[in-house]
């Protein structure tokens, strides 16, 4: 009787999605990332690497980098070497004193807290034209190479027509090999190289500013969440047997709909079948302006999101799932939260956080599900624990209710 009690227990409780705060701090959020273990580190726009440990953030920052502020500068993405483990590689995507990006690898020191800040190699500089618009985003695939979200250059609209110029960096998603060669090989895969006109680092185009892109950790398949202008955002999803090369429309395209180029030279065809469609897209409407990409749920705390793409809105903070192949836009329940949506996380076991600045202190949240009425409001509360899975949550209430 207990068991079917228990099981009873555990089917009412893990019904509905709900976020449980992990930590608050006094900077914004702008990444999650993890290194393979139990920390989560925190990327600061203003040019620290914070790590959370479980139970603190450490008052001493893992990196201290310094950056250009302001508008959408700073540092903006982080990611480990698929051999952090054993060569404590990192990288970084941060915008430079003269406002340009940089990409680059820094090392860890003795203490695995704290990075050498004496070991940065520069893998590459970009210039930018503008403030706004340079992406952020650094990722490495499950084929081991670093992929770079670049936006168009920024202003608006295009004017420097980059999103559909293969002769520049910006407006594309870009890879490198970064064992290769130093600082950096290009991949004899990648679409471009050899092409009359074509920079080599390209993977795909015709990107606006895919602020946050992710890998499915299980299937591999690429999700960019690219930021649209003053009419819809859009979701893509590029899959793993992709030989890249994908044009996503931008300019001549805004979501589904056609933009029409701006001042930029022809061609501008709007139905050109070689443009690749988002999967998924949603129009400024009740103050939503700037999509928030996140991550496709493979934890364990929150069953029916397995497979699906969570995603967000900047302004009105709504939180939305969407199942691939269906790809309707599925309200979470969460949206009166009000958040300020930067950025998504995954730790080392898939379960995904969730980083609001529309408030004093700024939070950080983990996807959970909700208690029967939250009866057991110190179970909400209880220490962090990483790679939770539902029988341990479960086990946790029990030893509440029955000590």
């Amino acid at each position: 009787m207990r068991a079917v009690f228990m099981l009873w227990i555990g089917s009412v409780i893990f019904a509905q999605v709900d976020l449980e705060e992990v930590l608050s701090v006094n900077f914004d959020v702008v990444g999650i990332e993890h290194a393979g273990d139990e920390r989560l580190f925190l990327v600061d726009q203003d040019g620290r690497i914070m790590i959370f440990d479980g139970t603190q953030v450490l008052a001493t920052p893992f990196l201290t980098i310094l950056v250009s502020q302001g508008s959408e500068r700073g540092l903006l993405g982080l990611a480990f070497h698929p051999d952090y483990a054993m060569n404590g590689f990192f990288f970084v995507n941060y915008t430079n004193t003269s406002g340009d990006t940089v990409i680059a690898r820094y090392q860890v020191s003795a203490n695995p807290n704290i990075a050498n800040s004496a070991s940065e190699m520069i893998l590459m500089t970009i210039d930018q034209p503008f403030s706004n618009h340079n992406g952020g985003q650094i990722v490495f695939g499950p084929d081991g190479y670093l992929y770079i979200g670049m936006g168009d250059g920024g202003s608006g609209g295009d004017p420097e027509c980059n999103g559909q110029d293969l002769s520049t960096l910006l407006g594309a998603m870009l890879r490198i090999d970064v064992d290769g060669a130093v600082p950096y090989a290009i991949p004899a895969t990648n679409p471009f190289v050899g092409m009359a006109g074509a920079l080599d680092e390209i993977w795909a185009w015709g990107l606006r500013n895919p602020w946050r892109f992710s890998f499915d950790r299980s299937t591999g398949d690429l999700y960019i969440a690219d930021v649209g202008q003053g009419a819809r955002e859009e979701v893509n999803r590029q899959l793993l047997a992709s030989m890249g090369g994908e044009n996503y429309g931008w300019n001549i395209k805004e979501g589904f709909s056609c933009f029409g180029c701006g001042t930029c030279p022809g061609p501008c065809i709007c139905g050109d079948p070689s443009l690749v469609d988002p999967v998924l897209d949603y129009q400024h409407a009740l103050g939503r302006c700037s999509i928030t990409g996140g991550y496709v749920y493979r934890g364990s705390l929150v069953s029916s999101l397995t497979g699906d793409y969570l995603f967000s809105d900047y302004c009105t903070g709504e939180l939305w799932s969407t199942t691939p192949g269906v790809w309707t836009r599925d309200d979470l329940g969460l949206s009166a939260l009000g958040f300020g949506v930067t950025t998504f996380g995954q730790d080392a076991c898939g379960e995904l956080y969730v980083a609001d600045i529309g408030g004093s202190p700024r939070r950080v949240y983990r996807f959970v599900t909700t208690l029967i009425s939250d009866l057991y409001p110190g179970w909400r509360n209880a220490n962090y624990v990483a790679c939770t899975t539902p029988q341990v949550t479960l086990l946790r209430l029990v030893q509440l209710i029955n000590p």
